[in-house]
């Protein structure tokens, strides 16, 4: 099978020829591992699926200092809190819709498209309208208010869906076949919300958002989301990915919620930033094992970043053609 086929496959719980190999974001360590770009990286890695390029406009201050046009208060590249408090600061501080142009490059969108044509190109970033508003508020504010005066609450969680589809719809017309959408939403503990709170507040527009869109999306959560997975499947997700080893058990989710959800990562990323090489086999193939049957993508659960291990995750990738062969 091509790689795009290979993904759709495992997308509509039908036979593949093997599991795909599904990085979502590499961020980083492209010197360490001899690849040419952090797109092509992708395709050179041995991976299924393209991410599509995009970028945060110059003039923003996200990821750098000052408040951002979402109300997200940043020092030095590091997030600190909210300034988003009012009805008059909701309208500050909510972007115009056809500003999701300037995240996108239509060059170099098309120069993938034309260099990879058999890959799946699928579009990620962290744009989950709960996110989004708890960063914009503060969550402790955010929480508060969901119990003093839910119609805000409502009003910021529409107004940061309405941003989360004009991002996504623009990325479907430059071609994106499915879409992951980071929403971070739970710790180790379990949910940030209660799932109560999850289905008042949070499941209509995630809802809303699957609707919407002509492609599948897949939710992205750090944390235990264990408690929030039967709105996932509620809400229409094609699947979840990050399943942290330290939170969620890959096993009991996939007997769970296999036949509904698709299933991606669980790779322990902590290895990937230790010494021990048989550590990390030992998880891949745990992580295969408690996967396979179908409906399995495999990925790391989070993502590769700067300070990883160089040597950890060179061979994180050079074994994985090995454990996931046909």
């Amino acid at each position: 099978m091509k790689p795009g086929e290979r993904v759709r496959a495992v997308l509509n719980h039908q036979p593949a020829d093997r599991i795909p190999r599904f990085e979502v974001w590499i961020d980083g360590m492209f010197k360490e591992l001899g690849v040419s770009d952090p797109i092509a990286a992708y395709a050179e890695l041995g991976q299924d699926a393209i991410l599509m390029p995009s970028q945060t406009p110059a003039q923003s201050n996200a990821w750098k200092t000052g408040v951002d046009e979402w109300g997200r208060i940043w020092q030095d590249g590091y997030y600190r809190s909210g300034a988003l408090d009012t009805l008059a600061d909701l309208a500050r501080f909510s972007p115009r819709l056809n500003y999701a142009d300037e995240f996108f490059f239509p060059e170099k969108i098309d120069r993938v498209r034309s260099a990879y044509p058999d890959h799946c190109l699928f579009f990620g970033t962290h744009i989950g309208p709960f996110m989004n508003s708890y960063m914009a508020m503060g969550l402790d504010r955010m929480s508060v208010r969901m119990v003093d005066d839910p119609a805000f609450i409502h009003a910021l969680m529409q107004a940061r869906t309405d941003w989360c589809l004009a991002v996504f719809r623009r990325s479907v017309e430059f071609g994106a076949e499915m879409i992951v959408m980071g929403d971070d939403s739970a710790h180790h503990g379990g949910p940030m919300i209660s799932p109560r709170m999850w289905r008042e507040f949070v499941l209509p527009y995630h809802s809303r958002i699957v609707r919407e869109l002509p492609v599948p999306v897949v939710w992205h959560s750090d944390g235990n989301i264990t408690r929030l997975l039967p709105m996932a499947v509620e809400a229409g997700f094609v699947g979840v990915h990050g399943l942290e080893p330290w939170s969620v058990s890959l096993k009991a989710v996939k007997e769970m919620y296999g036949s509904q959800l698709v299933l991606m990562g669980n790779v322990d990323v902590r290895l990937l930033c230790a010494s021990d090489l048989e550590a990390v086999l030992g998880d891949m193939q745990r992580s295969v094992q408690e996967g396979s049957g179908g409906g399995y993508m495999f990925s790391s659960c989070n993502s590769i970043f700067p300070g990883m291990n160089p040597e950890a995750v060179q061979m994180y990738f050079k074994r994985q053609s090995d454990l996931l062969a046909g």
